[in-house]
């Protein structure tokens, strides 16, 4: 109480133009205990919260993955079966091969007074196990039928691989164009003759190569197995033995018969 009116006595005896200096003086001093009150407490917060506060300032928006790169990468990356692309390199061979002997043979039987109806193709570079004896028609171009025919042992035990030669008694088969000859009846049953046409196989009728059937020749195909050997004959199977007489017997002129590999 004393402080109290020795301040209201003070003020009195002051002076009206330095109550107001006393006044601003007054208001300054309160606005600054102001601003450092609040700088203090901010000062006094904790620290995670500080932390946090400039963790939510500092967060950026992770960028968005369009959708069409990620697609265009998976296209990219799809494996592409090459094989279905590719034409099976053996089979185009063996195509381009029978045109050219099928126009030789054309040509070798206008020559030669043969027939320009049929030839019968034999390819030796197939596994035995394969059909390798061909039917072909040479007006249409085009394989009519096929079938399984044996190479010659070369008086060995057995030969899986074909050799050949065109030496009497060698029990091999011989390459080269044949004319397919008369039908007759012999050790094997029906057989029909060959006539070797050229310098390789010139001594196929001395030689008794001949085409006929046999029973270890079967109908349909035995890959990966191999087949039963013949001594040098064109050997099939019965079923196809008569399949290539019927088209022989009504064949007007000799027809060509063309061993190669």
């Amino acid at each position: 109480m004393i402080l109290k009116h020795s301040i209201i006595l003070f003020v009195k005896l002051i002076p009206v133009k330095y109550k107001v200096v006393l006044m601003i003086a007054v208001i300054t001093v309160f606005a600054i205990s102001c601003s450092d009150m609040e700088k203090s407490s901010f000062e006094n917060k904790p620290l995670a919260a500080i932390k946090e506060t400039k963790a939510v300032k500092s967060k950026k928006k992770k960028p968005k993955i369009k959708t069409g790169t990620i697609e265009k990468t998976k296209d990219e990356t799809i494996p592409v079966n090459k094989e279905e692309e590719k034409e099976t390199p053996a089979t185009s061979e063996n195509t381009a091969i029978i045109n050219i002997l099928t126009k030789k043979v054309n040509n070798y039987a206008i020559q030669n007074d043969m027939s320009t109806e049929y030839c019968f193709l034999v390819d030796m570079s197939l596994p035995s196990g394969r059909n390798r004896f061909f039917i072909y028609d040479l007006k249409k171009n085009s394989i009519i039928n096929s079938g399984l025919v044996s190479h010659g042992s070369c008086n060995e035990t057995f030969l899986a691989r074909p050799k050949f030669s065109n030496e009497s008694k060698s029990g091999c088969s011989s390459l080269g164009k044949f004319k397919v000859g008369e039908f007759y009846t012999g050790k094997y049953g029906k057989s029909f003759r060959l006539y070797g046409l050229d310098n390789c196989n010139s001594n196929a009728y001395k030689r008794a190569v001949v085409i006929h059937g046999y029973d270890c020749v079967p109908d349909e195909e035995i890959y990966p197995r191999v087949l039963c050997n013949s001594l040098g004959c064109v050997m099939v199977s019965y079923k196809f033995f008569d399949k290539i007489s019927g088209m022989i017997r009504k064949s007007e002129k000799p027809i060509v018969l063309w061993i190669y590999q």
